[in-house]
């Protein structure tokens, strides 16, 4: 009988050993970034301060947000066993 095809990934192995240490890393980065912006713009919110700076505050947490979250995916998909 044929094997069914995997569903993750397939990257040859002499990316995986690098993928290992640099994709949680990454992840991390992006998470921290996320908080840091939904921070300073909260903080700028109650301030009171410009909403413009606010807003793009906002905008910014989501791009990263995003990105963190399409880095965790990228991450399960390659170490799930």
């Amino acid at each position: 009988m044929r094997r069914p095809p995997r569903l993750g990934l397939a990257l040859p192995k002499r990316y995986i050993k690098p993928m290992q240490y640099a994709l949680p890393v990454l992840v991390v980065i992006a998470m921290l970034a996320t908080l840091g912006t939904l921070l300073l713009g909260i903080i700028s919110m109650a301030k009171g301060g410009n909403p413009e700076r606010s807003n793009k505050l906002m905008r910014s947490r989501v791009l990263l947000q995003g990105a963190a979250l399409l880095l965790f995916v990228i991450f399960m998909l390659l170490y799930r066993h």
